[in-house]
């Protein structure tokens, strides 16, 4: 189930440091395990208005607003490890379109 185009994926966290890291690694992973190529970028959740522009899809760990049209999901998922496979196919779900 491959996507053509290559998606870009935005993750955000509170200081774009260790969350964001921790979360953009395991979605990579798991896209890949799917043959889904991204490309994803790290930001604070303050960024996000600044930066949204051109990405697919936003996946933060906290509150985010001024994301515009673009998607957001929030979740903690990926640092728990509770209810990752559910946000993955939401993910899947919105990089399809």
């Amino acid at each position: 189930m491959a996507i053509a185009k290559k998606k870009r994926i935005l993750v955000a966290c509170g200081t774009a440091i260790a969350t964001s890291t921790v979360v953009a690694r395991k979605i990579e992973e798991e896209l890949k395990k799917r043959d889904i190529s991204v490309e994803i970028t790290q930001c604070k959740s303050s960024e996000v208005p600044s930066k949204a522009e051109g990405y697919d899809l936003i996946v933060t760990t906290t509150f985010v607003s001024g994301a515009g049209t673009v998607p957001v999901i929030q979740t903690i998922s990926f640092l728990t490890g509770i209810g990752i496979e559910k946000d993955i196919e939401k993910i899947v779900g919105y990089l399809k379109n």
